[in-house]
Order: structure tokens, then sequence, then C-alpha cells
């Protein structure tokens, strides 16, 4: 397909330029499985095959990719109207429609937004989208490993970290293991001044069929970021050493609602939570 071609093209001219390996094609990516979730045409079709599988153990899957996208419309609004210039968006995947710079501009014109993912992909396609904004930048770093994030010389010229700053973590903390909990999370905690916020969203088990739940982790074992559903319980602990702002960890359409920014309805298979450190 042309856009293959086209993106293939992109990520060789990135390789070239930063030292990237080549895209694998032959895996799914989440990236670009989130892509095709949204309605995007930057994938391949592995990944499309993927997320038609993921369908038929969850049907609702684009709604839930469209409700996570109002969350984060909805966060990173509330904390940029509590005076946060700077946010942190890991795993952000390929540019969409209501971008966090978009968002936390539309606040606050000064706001200081830095990329992060680890596909090649998201880093050649955010380069060309963010190319006229200097508040605004994207760097290849794995969340787990926090110091690829934290002293990438990029964000460090964006990030104060001596002042407040919000963490993103979209429908990324499901990705990490019980084991790397611990560490990514308590080491992304450190490096935060006190009034910086976190927010993520974690799909949960919770009043889901363990048979969907089993065969959407057997598809995503596929990729190079297996998933793990957790209850809310164990989500909970991904904001140790965080206040959560009311009204907690709910799902994440019972988040601040809002009715000028409307989300689909709703489809229970996602959590959500800002917190705050003190």
């Amino acid at each position: 397909m042309i856009i293959e071609e086209q993106m293939e093209g992109a990520v060789m001219e990135q390789q070239d330029d930063s030292g990237l390996s080549s895209v694998d094609m032959n895996r799914p990516s989440v990236a670009r499985m989130y892509d095709y979730y949204l309605g995007g045409k930057d994938n391949y079709q592995v990944d499309r095959d993927a997320v038609d599988r993921v369908a038929q153990a969850m049907p609702e899957i684009r709604e839930l990719a469209q409700e996570n996208r109002a969350f984060l419309r909805r966060a990173v609004r509330y904390m940029a109207r509590q005076g946060i210039r700077q946010f942190i968006d890991i795993g952000s995947g390929l540019p969409t429609v209501g971008n966090t710079h978009e968002i936390a501009q539309a606040v606050n014109p000064d706001a200081r937004v830095v990329y992060v993912d680890n596909d090649p992909i998201v880093l050649a396609h955010g380069r060309a989208l963010l190319a006229s904004d200097d508040n605004t930048t994207v760097v290849t770093a794995d969340m787990r490993r926090p110091a690829e994030v934290l002293e990438h010389p990029q964000t460090n010229a964006l990030i104060d970290f001596d002042e407040p700053v919000a963490v993103l973590m979209i429908a990324m903390v499901h990705f990490l293991t019980a084991e790397e909990r611990p560490a990514v999370m308590g080491q992304l905690r450190d490096a935060l001044a006190p009034g910086s916020h976190i927010t993520a969203t974690h799909v949960t088990t919770d009043h889901k069929s363990p048979d969907a739940v089993a065969q959407i982790e057997s598809i995503y074992a596929t990729t190079p970021t297996p998933i793990y559903f957790r209850d809310h319980a164990e989500i909970a602990r991904f904001f140790d050493g965080f206040d959560f702002v009311d009204p907690g960890l709910v799902t994440i359409d019972d988040w601040h609602p809002d009715r000028d920014d409307p989300a689909p309805e709703a489809t229970g298979w996602l959590y959500g939570a800002v917190g705050r450190k003190n």
C-alpha cells in the first residue's frame, strides 16, 4: 500500500539521522494498533489483523480508544488549569486530533510538552508535526528505563524538574509487569517536584469475562509489549506516593465528565486517575 511505502521511507530517513533500526513490519506495534483503533492510516496490515482479533474479544475497542482520548483531554485541561506548564507524555503514540500540546497550550499558550515513545515511526511523524513549535519536542525512549526519559537532552532543554511537571502514561502502565512497577514508577515520582501530577489509564479485569481478557492478552503477547489486565487494587498501586485528585481511581467515564467534550458511551474497560505529589 502507498501509505506503508511512505512510512517505510520516513522511518529509513529517520534511521539515517538517529541510528534507529528499521521498523519490524512482521510484528504488530502497539502505537500503530492504537492508531488504527482511532481510525488512523499510519499502520500496517499486521497491525490491522491484530486489531481485528482484539475486536473479537472486545467489540467496543474503537469506542474504548475514543473514550481514552477524551479522558486524556480532560486530564490535560485539569492539570493545565492547576497551573502546570510542563508535560511529559510517555507512550504518546502517533499524532492524532487533540494532541497533548494542543490541549495544554489552549489553556497556557507557553506550555511545554515532551512526547516520548519507543516506536521509530512516532519519532518520524512527531518531528514533522512539531517542527515549527519550539515548546514541543518528541524523543525516543523506553518507559521501562525512566532515566532515558528524564535525562534525555531534549527533555532537559524543555523541562525544569525543579518546577511542577505533569507526567502522562495514558494506556501505558498496563504494559509494565508487577516486577517493573516499583522501580519505574518510583524513579518517575522521585524526579518530580512537589505539586507535580501523574495521570494514567489501565485496562481492568473487574466485571470482565476472563476468556475475553485471556484472548486479548494472548494477542498482545505477539507484540514487543505484552499487556496485563489488573483489578482496581492492583492498578491503584501505580499511584503510590501520589494523592488521588477527586474522584480518585474510577472508570474513565466517571472522571470529570465534560458536556462540552463528550466521550463515547462508557465501556468500563479502563480505570483512570490523576495523582498529585505533595
